[in-house]
């Protein structure tokens, strides 16, 4: 993930993330996420951490697991650079991820999402992504993270490409993430290991 700032301080950024709750409404234990639920849960997911054991800023999957909700398993891009990390990931519990995403002005999403695209490769098979548009999302940020770099709640416009999948089968399973949106672009190869309970 990264952001790039255009114009008038405005933050895109570009996710390659795993988020277990998207396009329509992924089903959890509590039952199926809106797409604001999505956006909002996983925004605040990746700016809660500082920039040392932030999982955008991970450079081997190490952070990975920091902050990890129970019913959902989120997984980060970079800030547009490409990365490669490996993770242990829970039995039973399904993921999602937005392959490129951003915040700023409903102009700024709709420019974004103009020139939007992805594609996400789980074990040699294409995954679906949906597209989701301007939504006013509330997010909580912690302290020096540098996905938002302010602390405390906020609203702002999300929108992004995101794909989601049921939880993986125990053993190795190799995901391919990429996104791009105008000049900026992002790519992370997962190796992401269940172990059967």
């Amino acid at each position: 993930m990264r952001i790039a700032t255009a114009g008038a301080g405005i933050a895109a950024l570009a996710l390659g993330a795993v988020l277990a709750r998207c396009g329509g409404g992924a089903d959890t234990a509590e039952g199926p996420l809106s797409s604001e639920e999505l956006q909002g849960r996983w925004w605040t997911w990746a700016s809660t951490e500082p920039g040392a054991t932030n999982p955008v800023a991970d450079e081997d999957g190490s952070a990975c697991g920091r902050d990890q909700p129970e019913d959902v398993w989120f997984l980060a891009g970079t800030f547009g650079t490409r990365a490669e990390r490996a993770r242990a990931v829970p039995e039973g519990v399904p993921l999602a991820f937005p392959l490129v995403n951003m915040f700023g002005t409903p102009a700024d999403c709709a420019d974004f999402m103009a020139t939007a695209e992805g594609s996400a490769v789980l074990d040699g098979e294409k995954v679906d992504a949906d597209a989701h548009q301007t939504e006013s999302v509330e997010i909580r940020s912690g302290v020096g993270n540098p996905v938002t770099g302010t602390d405390g709640s906020s609203i702002a416009q999300r929108c992004g490409l995101w794909a989601k999948l049921p939880a993986l089968e125990p053993g190795e399973h190799s995901l391919e993430i990429r996104g791009r949106s105008g000049g900026f672009s992002v790519g992370v190869d997962h190796t992401l290991t269940v172990d059967a309970a």
